[in-house]
């Protein structure tokens, strides 16, 4: 008689959806060309898409050969690495790059002052990057795996929720991180969360007369141009049931680069939005948002 296959819970942290790390004796290429690190970030994207349909429906066998075939690719460090060289000034791959030139303006008002914007950048790869350099910007590092000194590892969906404004903040980086979310309402609450760490109010004696904190988001193109259950016009709708206004967007051929608006102070409503098909067609891909009908515990004074 055939034992039952163990069946696992799925998980709610962003911690809990990564594989294991590559052994710490395993050292991942010193560099990689463009194709490589290209073909490295799709397969790895591929296969824990594959992880989280096994974990689905508790297949631990075939989640351990995925792992194992992770593992073999150089594990989340290899992953990293390509990320990083991805994003590096060499190849013209640093997101806070468009993120500096569209809060130029708020950042001249700052300059000569002591008054900085506190930033959470989630997912950070690096201390050096353009957003870490600007003076005005007292910036907060986190990563599920850290990389350098700087980089507070933690996962997001695990930290705390601030109790005050001083642990909130002026602005939060998504820069490539909700595509790894491997599911539509883990996206959905990732987002939600993002407005219990914003705050409008702004350290004494700031010189802006007027401040609305931001979030900036980073997607593949194709997870709003080339989705079955994601257009444009869904992820408006999306963002504005959670108090956000696009103020800034550029789409290139690879990247979607998004700057919104919140409003801390207004009354949103919990609309749920479930996974739905707005754009079929065979070669579409499945990435999706969805959002429930709760929202995370927040303070009011923000």
């Amino acid at each position: 008689m055939t034992a039952k296959k163990q069946r696992f819970k799925r998980p709610t942290l962003l911690s809990n959806t990564r594989p294991p790390l590559i052994k710490k004796n395993a050292k991942p290429p010193p560099s990689l060309s463009s194709k490589a690190t290209r073909n490295l970030i799709r397969t790895h994207h591929q296969l824990l898409k594959e992880r989280e349909r096994a974990l689905a429906a508790g297949n631990s066998d075939l989640v351990k050969s995925i792992d194992a075939q992770i593992e073999a690719n150089g594990g989340l460090e290899s992953y990293q690495l390509a990320s990083k060289t991805g994003q590096s000034v060499e190849r013209g791959g640093d997101s806070s790059t468009v993120l500096i030139d569209w809060i130029h303006p708020i950042l001249t008002q700052l300059r000569g002052s002591s008054c900085k914007l506190r930033v959470l950048e989630v997912g950070a790869l690096s201390t050096k990057n353009a957003c870490s350099k600007d003076r005005s910007l007292d910036v907060t590092r986190i990563d599920l795996h850290s990389q350098e000194p700087g980089i507070l590892q933690q996962d997001f969906m695990e930290r705390p929720l601030p109790t005050s404004d001083d642990e909130r903040f002026h602005l939060i980086s998504l820069s490539l991180v909700l595509n790894y979310v491997p599911t539509a309402a883990g996206r959905g609450n990732m987002l939600k969360r993002c407005t219990a760490f914003l705050t409008k109010v702004l350290p004494p004696d700031c010189p802006l007369p007027e401040f609305a904190p931001c979030l900036f988001l980073v997607l593949p193109a194709a997870c709003i141009t080339n989705s079955r259950y994601l257009t444009q016009q869904r992820l408006q709708d999306i963002m504005t049931s959670l108090g956000f206004s696009l103020i800034k967007d550029k789409v290139t051929a690879k990247l979607v680069y998004q700057l919104w608006e919140y409003d801390c102070s207004s009354s949103h409503g919990h609309k749920r939005f479930r996974k739905e098909m707005l754009n079929p067609g065979k070669s579409r891909n499945n990435f999706a948002i969805t959002i429930d009908d709760t929202m995370p515990t927040m303070g009011t004074n923000r």
